[in-house]
């Protein structure tokens, strides 16, 4: 009762975010007893609601959402196994297929209209775990976990060369690169603080696997600052050597998260194992 428009329709798993309940507003798609409304109309009740989705245009094919790996859940967030090559949320060049649209439609809320749920982010070719919210409260104090840097989340990363010692950590700023604008760097106009901490797993060859924790998560910091202390991801084609041991990606994979559940207390902990091209490079390197 009383409740805004774009609220109730942006909840509809087939609408799935304010953005979306927007859209279709000021497109004319939705109707409340026959009429058009705006977005701030106030639903007392018993109104029949009429939505027909406008077809998509011809230029922007209808991208189909990524299937979704839940591997926790429960009535206030879940956690999500991200595949390489999924895109977290829309951004320029990629507007629609993103894992932030798929969540909408399984119910993701607060934050921002165009990435519902989402607290923390991975890049596209970086697989793992992201803890999503399921309602505005949630969100909120999973981001006060983030902020407070008790949201532990552990990476395996391989690299190319010998670490100098077996665990250390790396506090650099980083920023969008001074002269190239695709690239995140020490060397920039725009220094954020970013702490990244490591250990070794295994050493291998020519290689070392890693175990990264992030104090902060700033844009591609594992990667730069590996990459600055000469350890360089397997496989990265932006801060390393693209094809490395066969690889198509970068070998970064989000293998852990743990924290205490924001609205029960109760500790959480989840896993991931490596996924099969990073599993086949592992082996690779090993022999």
């Amino acid at each position: 009762m009383g409740e805004r428009l774009d609220r109730y329709l942006a909840r509809l798993p087939e609408v799935g975010s304010r953005a979306a309940a927007e859209r279709l507003l000021a497109s004319g798609a939705v109707l409340v007893d026959g009429r058009a409304r705006g977005k701030s109309h106030k639903l007392t009740g018993g109104e029949e609601l009429e939505i027909e989705p406008p077809a998509p245009a011809a230029d922007e094919p209808s991208v189909p959402l990524p299937e979704l790996t839940v591997v926790y859940s429960d009535e206030h967030l879940l956690v999500v196994d991200k595949h390489a090559g999924v895109v977290v949320h829309p951004a320029p060049g990629h507007a629609g297929g993103t894992l932030a649209q798929a969540l909408a439609a399984a119910g993701a809320q607060g934050g921002e209209d165009d990435r519902p749920g989402i607290v923390h982010r991975l890049d596209r070719d970086t697989s793992g775990l992201l803890v999503v919210a399921r309602s505005h409260e949630t969100h909120e104090r999973l981001q006060r976990l983030v902020r407070r840097r008790v949201l532990t989340r552990e990476y395996l990363a391989l690299v190319v060369g010998r670490p100098r010692s077996r665990r250390g950590t790396i506090d650099a700023p980083v920023g969008r690169d001074r002269h190239d604008r695709l690239r995140h760097s020490l060397d920039t106009d725009t220094p954020r603080a970013a702490v990244t901490h490591f250990e070794l797993e295994e050493l291998l060859p020519r290689h070392a696997l890693l175990r990264v924790r992030l104090e902060t998560g700033r844009t591609h910091q594992i990667r730069v600052h590996l990459a600055a202390i000469d350890l360089p991801v397997a496989g990265d084609p932006t801060y390393g050597v693209a094809g490395d041991l066969g690889l198509e990606r970068q070998f970064l994979h989000a293998a852990r998260l743990a924290f205490e559940h924001p609205m029960t207390g109760a500790a959480v902990d989840v896993s991931s194992p490596l996924p099969a091209d990073l599993a086949a490079a592992l082996a690779a390197a090993r022999s």
